[in-house]
């Protein structure tokens, strides 16, 4: 656990990254980072005391604690997206397959999680959670005890066991969305689904982290937040299933948004005492961008691009203006054991 040090750290700010879930749309926050980070003299994982990410965020979370650059974070959801959600086939094979698949998703599962297993292998490697520079935590769920599973780097005594783990592990877990990809079997034998369930905005959960477990001040944090874009549609007036079923999913999503963004604010004063949180997302027509669409990347792309350009001054300031202090986990990596 961080021991604050009265002659020094009391004038410091602690500085926090929190990403949303979203599918696809992981390339808005993705192209944001990457162009902030273009006017950085180091990857942008590095200036930040923690990252919190779940389901597609947990993933550019992971890869930046891991040392990836965003521009590579980026370049994997433009060059393996279509492959993912299988929609690299050609326009009109795409469009067959994807109404096949929307039928099908009824009776099983939309698509098979071997394309994402790939993917991400080919971009983390064999590398476990305990070789990140950054504290790092990503909300999953384990859908049989009902119960909220935290990956976290060794920021504490009490995370003796997660550090050991592979990167990929927790990457598929917070990102095995329900209906589109089946539970996550990792490679311990614990099956768990997205942490997007609980937790689509993690701020709470990285405001909580930061003061509950790690100790900082409240009052000293700086929370970078940024979100997938949020589309907004009135509910039916009509009552029953038939018509409420669509906006379900967006309704709860939407109340766990609220609920967190509620709980960081008032751990940090903002924005009544101070200006602690800088949420960054986009109000988009309804079904413009959805969680597996790769058709609009560019356009998320261009959207994000322009947003991080208005940005930037702002949160060179408060985010980019030094390089976070190294992390130094509780407890050290063992060695891989040899497959003799």
């Amino acid at each position: 656990m961080h021991v604050i040090d009265p002659k020094h750290d009391l004038a410091r700010d602690y500085r926090v990254l929190s990403l949303d879930g979203g599918g696809i749309r992981g390339v808005f926050p993705a192209a944001i980072l990457a162009r902030l980070e273009e006017h950085l003299d180091q990857p942008i994982g590095r200036y930040f005391d923690l990252i919190v990410g779940t389901s597609t965020g947990g993933i550019i979370a992971l890869g930046l604690c891991l040392g990836l650059s965003a521009r590579e974070i980026l370049t994997f959801y433009e060059e393996r997206g279509p492959e993912i959600f299988d929609q690299h086939r050609g326009p009109v094979a795409n469009w067959i397959r994807q109404r096949f698949r929307g039928a099908a998703s009824w009776f099983g599962y939309k698509y098979s999680s071997d394309n994402l297993h790939k993917a991400l292998k080919d971009i983390l490697g064999d590398r476990r959670l305990g070789e990140s520079r950054t504290r790092v935590v990503i909300p999953a769920w384990h859908p049989v005890n009902e119960h909220v599973y935290l990956y976290k780097t060794a920021h504490h005594l009490r995370f003796e066991s997660d550090h050991k783990q592979p990167a990929v592990d927790a990457a598929m877990a917070t990102a095995a969305a329900p209906t589109f990809l089946c539970p996550y079997l990792t490679s311990d034998d614990v099956e768990l689904v997205d942490g997007g369930v609980w937790a689509n905005n993690p701020i709470g959960v990285a405001a909580v982290e930061a003061v509950g477990v790690l100790g900082w001040p409240g009052d000293r944090l700086k929370i970078l937040s940024i979100g997938t874009t949020t589309d907004v549609q009135a509910p039916s007036r009509f009552g029953g299933k038939l018509f409420m079923a669509p906006n379900v999913t967006r309704l709860f999503m939407a109340g766990q948004s609220h609920s967190a963004m509620g709980a960081a604010r008032i751990i940090t004063g903002d924005p009544h005492t101070r200006k602690a949180i800088w949420r960054i997302d986009h109000v988009v027509p309804t079904g413009r961008y959805t969680l597996d669409n790769v058709a609009r990347v560019a356009e998320m792309k261009s959207r994000a691009y322009a947003e991080a350009r208005e940005q930037l001054p702002e949160l060179r300031r408060h985010f980019f203006h030094s390089l976070a202090e190294p992390f130094e986990p509780v407890h050290p990596l063992p060695p891989l054991k040899s497959a003799a």
